[in-house]
């Protein structure tokens, strides 16, 4: 406890400042906005009209792309379309679709619900933009490896728009927070929150691992080891088979649970409509909820980070803009379908408006949707929480990983070694208090939005060209 302690005490005060600056709220009409929360809104909706709704007309091409009807033996890259969906699925499906989206109600009533799904669709359209810019101007090794993301576009991208230098600093500046920012949100939170559940699920208090978390944060960190080792290859062939599963197993257990409460259905559809417009009983009003819904889509699918374009970097494409088509399901499955169910379990059980703004626990509330209907849901829940955190886990390690090499160069020893620090950080975010340090990760995570849609911006020209000639050659193809 007093390492605990000796860590908050010194970063606590560099968290609440890189904090305060990215997430610093204004005031607007009566509500408090996360200044990350408006710049990204703000991007869904730029690219969303810019790219002439390309989230709702490019659906049905998104998924012809995932089954394979276009792809080609030599297209070049390391993994097919439909893995890099399934690695970057990975990233973003996680403990904050069980717990973030009670939280979000708890605050905000069922009204959140409906601007969650909203900003959903908006993140499919920026999810389009940087992962057709990520195989744009990916770069492929002597050894047949692939890298790219963010930091390859800023440099590459800027500098054919004679920005050499401010790509150069952009890139640097995102490699640099996305090292950092990936041992918090995508691995010290992840472990953190596995080990509680895997804790409670097996006796709480009275459980062998109560005062052995680290003993799981062992295993836990043995298992991504023998996933990350063989590199994107092993883990989009874990992600492959281990996303599908999971997702599956938690949305039949909601889907049963809503079956089981159909007629509280027609009221929990009144109720989120009409609290996303006319929430007088709630702190904040209608824009208050609806920054919480949009706020809470934005933290789940991570559109306008960039994260998932390190992964979708990867996959076996000649033409760019195919990936983006296939990039823009992942925040419809992560946001418009699972978290949306989620919202759904919890508004058609034990929502209270009574308890609105009390900010109660999310996981808790949402075992509890779960249990009030079926009382053995909190195991397949405890499993499924369990494998969202460990698919996190993965994904962002090779997200780590990839903006690591950026900055040293991409050798063995910085694979290794980089893997090996990964490890360590699994074990140590099992086992502490995390406090302030998860606080300065996470906002080091969400500060890469910045240099990212200043990118996006300045490069959204060329996104739309290679969206034209792709269209214009898909009738032929």
């Amino acid at each position: 406890m007093e390492i605990d302690q000796a860590i908050d005490q010194v970063m606590r005060p560099l968290a609440d400042t890189v904090a305060g600056f990215i997430f610093y709220a204004v005031p607007m009409m009566g509500a408090e906005v996360p200044l990350i929360v408006v710049w990204l809104i703000l991007g869904g909706l730029f690219f969303t009209l810019y790219l002439r709704f390309i989230n709702i007309r490019g659906f049905t091409h998104a998924i012809a792309l995932i089954s394979g009807r276009y792809a080609k033996a030599d297209d070049p890259g390391e993994i097919s379309q439909f893995q890099a969906l399934t690695t970057a699925v990975s990233g973003t499906v996680g403990i904050g679709n069980i717990a973030g989206v009670a939280v979000a109600i708890s605050l905000g009533g069922p009204g959140a619900t409906l601007w969650l799904i909203v900003a959903g669709l908006l993140g499919m359209s920026m999810k389009f933009a940087e992962c057709t810019l990520g195989v744009m101007y990916r770069e492929t090794h002597s050894d047949g490896s692939v890298s790219g993301g963010p930091m390859y576009y800023l440099e590459r991208g800027l500098a054919e728009r004679n920005l050499p230098k401010i790509g150069k600093a952009l890139g640097l500046f995102y490699a640099i927070a996305m090292v950092f920012g990936c041992l918090g949100i995508g691995n010290m939170f992840q472990s953190n929150q596995a080990a509680a559940i895997f804790i409670d699920v097996t006796g709480g208090s009275a459980s062998y691992f109560a005062d052995k978390a680290w003993l799981f944060g062992v295993m836990l960190a043995i298992a991504v080891a023998i996933v990350i080792i063989g590199g994107i290859r092993s883990i989009a062939t874990t992600t492959a088979k281990l996303v599908p599963g999971m997702a599956l197993l938690y949305v039949v257990t909601a889907l049963i649970v809503l079956a089981m409460n159909y007629t509280e259905l027609p009221g929990a559809f009144v109720a989120i409509w009409q609290g996303a417009f006319a929430p007088e009983s709630l702190a904040g009003g209608m824009i208050g909820v609806m920054i919480l819904g949009f706020r809470r889509a934005v933290f789940s699918n991570e559109a306008g980070l960039g994260s998932a374009a390190i992964a979708h970097s990867t996959a076996m494409t000649q033409r760019p803009v195919s990936e983006g088509y296939v990039a823009l399901l992942e925040p419809f499955i992560d946001t418009v379908v699972i978290c949306t169910i989620t919202a759904l379990v919890i508004v058609t059980t034990v929502y209270d408006p009574a308890l609105a703004n009390q900010g109660i626990s999310g996981i808790e509330m949402t075992t509890e949707a779960f249990a009030s209907t079926l009382s053995w849901s909190p195991i397949p829940l405890s499993i499924a929480a369990i494998l969202f955190a460990f698919s996190t886990m993965i994904a962002w390690s090779y997200y780590g990983l990839k903006a690591f090499t950026y900055l040293v160069g991409h050798h063995r020893w910085a694979d290794l070694g980089f893997k090996f620090f990964f490890l360590i950080f699994v074990v140590l975010g099992s086992s502490v208090q995390l406090g302030s340090l998860v606080d300065l990760s996470d906002a080091l995570v969400f500060i890469v939005a910045i240099p990212n849609l200043l990118g996006l911006y300045l490069l959204a020209p060329l996104i739309r060209k290679e969206l034209i000639r792709y269209e214009s050659d898909l009738p032929h193809e």
